[in-house]
């Protein structure tokens, strides 16, 4: 175990977006009140939300000290004093959305699936390098510092060659047949479900920290609901998959919304010929690192922490940082790359891109029942 310093030694890093971060935020739930928390947190303002409803984009305005509530989401967007649009909705309208942001000159982060067909997330892809504008997905579990860690230490050499990768992510919000959402429904939520929601995460945690890129996967799903709220159900609440990489590395993972007891689980553990590494979500504070000559815990406030992971690091250990500190500095990061000073690791719509393309090959591979190759996208 490594040593760690006292409280008063852990620096602030100081997380600022530029001055001209003012958005506009699409969407007045969960993740509209996350987007929102952030865009203040790193210093922007949002200047305008727009809802399903005028009455719920007044109810969330009132809620959360925002200046105006707009009936209708592109005339929000085409306003003069929005810089960046957040997109925080149901997943069929976010390529919609995103495009008229884009074409509008704005700068967006939409939340993922950046689509719900790798197609159409091609073509975001295009319309972002076309328009010359920062575009985001929120891959946020990338902002954890222990995170961070883990990817530094694993591209250092120290846990060696990684030769295997598994874990999962796990969620119970959806175990009983009485609970709906609107992801459930594949013209609202898009073909896959647990997968697309969830699976994306883990899938590019797994990318993200060994640097590796999946190539082909082996994948099998299930429902245990047939039916939710008295309506037939299409999209999977289970899934199990097998991969292997450009890289050589071979894993699994297990993806689920109906594991009791389980809120936001997820895991990453990596194995390498000299060590492993174990990242859990709901235990962020600390990375597990082992090898066969000892194990131990790495903590946040370590002295021989890696630069990228410490800049992330905003209160002494001991003060829990979570799942919104994360949304806020993605939002920092954002509004530096906006300012011309590009952060490594921002995840981007390329990142969207591939997850879409991800997404694809495993349902296919669950509905042939065989290996899939997943496509390079790269040179898009």
């Amino acid at each position: 175990m490594r040593k760690v310093t006292s409280l008063g030694e852990v620096a602030e890093p100081g997380l600022t977006t530029p001055n001209a971060y003012r958005a506009a935020v699409i969407g007045t739930g969960f993740m509209g009140r996350v987007h929102s928390h952030a865009v203040r947190t790193a210093g922007g303002e949002v200047v305008g939300v727009a809802g399903s409803s005028p009455a719920k984009a007044e109810r969330f305005r009132l809620a959360n000290g925002i200046a105006r509530a707009h009936a209708d989401a592109l005339e929000l967007i085409h306003r003069e004093d929005v810089d960046v649009v957040h997109v925080c909705t149901p997943n069929h309208l976010h390529a919609r959305l995103s495009l008229a942001a884009l074409a509008a000159g704005k700068h967006v982060v939409c939340e993922k699936p950046l689509a719900t067909d790798s197609a159409t997330a091609r073509s975001l892809v295009l319309a972002a390098r076309e328009a010359d504008r920062v575009a985001v997905v929120p891959f946020t579990y990338r902002f954890h510092p222990m995170a961070r860690e883990a990817r530094a230490l694993v591209a250092s050499g120290s846990i060696g060659r990684v030769s295997l990768a598994h874990g999962g992510y796990l969620q119970d919000w959806l175990l009983y047949p009485e609970e709906d959402n609107w992801r459930v429904d594949p013209e609202l939520g898009g073909p896959t479900r647990a997968f697309g929601d969830i699976g994306s995460h883990w899938c590019d945690m797994l990318e993200f920290v060994t640097g590796d890129r999946i190539a082909t996967v082996c994948a099998q799903t299930s429902r245990v609901n047939d039916t939710r709220d008295g309506r037939p159900v299409s999209t999977e609440d289970l899934v199990s998959f097998q991969f292997s990489t450009v890289g050589g590395t071979i894993g699994s993972a297990v993806i689920s919304q109906v594991s009791p007891g389980r809120k936001n689980q997820l895991v990453l553990e990596v194995s390498g010929t000299e060590g492993s590494l174990v990242f859990d979500q709901e235990r962020p504070e600390t990375l597990w690192a082992g090898s066969r000559g000892r194990t131990g815990t790495i903590t946040r406030d370590d002295p021989a922490l890696s630069a990228d992971a410490a800049r992330l690091v905003t209160v002494p250990v001991g003060h829990p940082q979570g799942y919104q500190d994360c949304f806020n500095a993605l939002v920092s990061d954002t509004g530096a790359a906006i300012a011309g000073r590009a952060p490594e690791g921002l995840p981007v719509f390329a990142d969207g891109l591939r997850a879409a393309v991800i997404a694809e090959a495993v349902m296919a591979s669950a509905r042939e029942r065989r290996w899939v190759d997943v496509p390079e996208v790269d040179a898009v």
